[in-house]
């Protein structure tokens, strides 16, 4: 199938479903011990939802990572699949050096920050990982690994600028205060550099800082 016939196909396939919000709520971890792996979790200092317990042969336990609008789901009797068998769960964030750094200070071994030598999203297990964030820290592009207790696989990747269409034009959402003063620090150094380039003092920052923010949340050009 070439490019253009899929994104033909997946176009007629959004048109179809454009009328029904399907959002993923919910990820199933297989674990051997229920009891470390809501330990280790709760260690990562991500939120407990439930601990239901229904007799000697099913439980269900779920957590809620910072900022998340999805969480996890792990216990006993809930899935058939090996313990450790999940991998390349993305956890996204806006400053990979500080998520690392974070969980490393909670005792949880994470690998060095890396990048992929094919420059876009990264390959399978360890393949093509290069030492330290993409040389022009790029959006998407750097990246820090970790593994649960039976090995299930998380990836941190850090995300600056959306790419378009990855969020509604008009809508500029945050998930965390840190997201948000993140963005705001963003937006306080490119205006910084904007009133270098003019010799002037801005005195509408506000809306400049504004539309710099929109802007890189909806993959626009910044403004300059």
């Amino acid at each position: 199938m070439s490019n253009q016939q899929t994104r033909s196909h997946a176009a007629t396939a959004t048109g179809r479903a454009k009328a029904v919000d399907m959002k993923l709520e919910v990820v199933v971890i297989p674990v051997s011990d229920v009891d470390r792996a809501l330990q280790f979790y709760a260690g990562l200092g991500w939120r407990l939802d439930v601990d239901i317990v229904r007799g000697d042969d099913f439980r269900v336990v779920h957590f809620t990572p910072m900022g998340s609008s999805c969480s996890i789901l792990f216990g006993k009797g809930v899935t058939a699949e090996e313990p450790g068998s999940v991998q390349g769960l993305h956890l996204i964030v806006s400053d990979v050096e500080a998520a690392r750094a974070e969980l490393i200070g909670r005792g949880v071994a994470v690998s060095e920050v890396f990048h992929d030598i094919g420059g876009v999203f990264h390959h399978a297990g360890e393949d093509g990982r290069v030492s330290g964030p993409h040389p022009e820290r790029k959006s998407y592009g750097s990246f820090a690994s970790f593994n649960d207790p039976d090995g299930n696989g998380w990836v941190f990747q850090e995300v600056t600028a959306r790419l378009p269409g990855r969020v509604d034009a008009d809508a500029t959402t945050f998930v965390s205060a840190a997201d948000l003063a993140g963005a705001l620090r963003r937006a306080a150094a490119a205006h910084g550099e904007h009133e270098k380039r003019t010799g002037e003092h801005d005195e509408n920052w506000p809306d400049w800082y504004a539309d710099y923010i929109i802007r890189e949340q909806t993959g626009d050009s910044l403004p300059t």
